[in-house]
């Protein structure tokens, strides 16, 4: 998606600036217009190195072609770490996710970036999602263990359900388990959010699927 303000829909460079800011998630107008002005107030040289970085930022970063992550270097480290359990694969829906679960420190495995998770009333299906890279790495890969660390809530939930039921008919004779995060992830809340203890536990007490 392409935004681009017009020079015409503002008096002024602040108010362009802050409705470009408001379009940030959890960013409201206010938050938007104090933003603006602490730029204004700092030092210049603070700015320009933000916009530099902003204006790299797509150019310095891409996916991963093995897991999906974001990453400058391609596999990322994570997928090139030989000290990984390679047998072990964590499910996630952004990329966002990845560096979570990684900050908690508990996780020791390979990650797979969904990319989303079925909602159909954004209209986003199965086939929008990477389930079918992930059946092929499970195969290929020789993965036993694949844990769901998706958001406890029903679009996490029907994505969980459709992704076990995929494998199975997929890979009938795989001998992979399958098994979610354990309870302490509340119901309805975003993983992004979860504190590390709370990751950490809900790591070690997952559930079979």
């Amino acid at each position: 998606m392409t935004y681009l303000v017009n020079q015409n829909t503002g008096p002024n460079a602040i108010d362009r600036i802050t409705v470009l800011f408001s379009k940030l998630p959890g960013i409201g107008k206010k938050t938007a217009s104090r933003l603006a002005y602490y730029l204004l107030d700092t030092d210049r040289s603070f700015s320009a190195a933000l916009a530099m970085e902003l204006t790299g930022l797509h150019e310095s970063i891409r996916r991963c072609s093995h897991c999906g992550s974001y990453t400058e270097s391609d596999p990322c480290p994570v997928c090139r770490d030989p000290e990984r359990d390679k047998k072990l694969l964590c499910v996630v829906e952004k990329a966002q996710d990845v560096r979570v679960i990684e900050e908690a420190k508990e996780y020791r495995g390979l990650f797979h970036v969904l990319g989303g998770l079925i909602t159909p009333l954004e209209g986003i299906g199965p086939g929008d999602l990477s389930i079918p890279a992930l059946a092929e790495r499970i195969a290929k890969e020789g993965v036993r263990e694949i844990i769901l660390a998706l958001n406890p809530t029903i679009e996490g939930d029907t994505t969980a359900l459709y992704i076990q039921k995929f494998l199975k008919e997929k890979l009938p004779s795989a001998q992979v388990e399958i098994t979610r995060l354990a309870s302490g992830l509340p119901v309805g809340g975003d993983l992004e959010y979860t504190d590390r203890l709370t990751l950490s536990r809900s790591f070690r007490g997952r559930v079979r699927l």
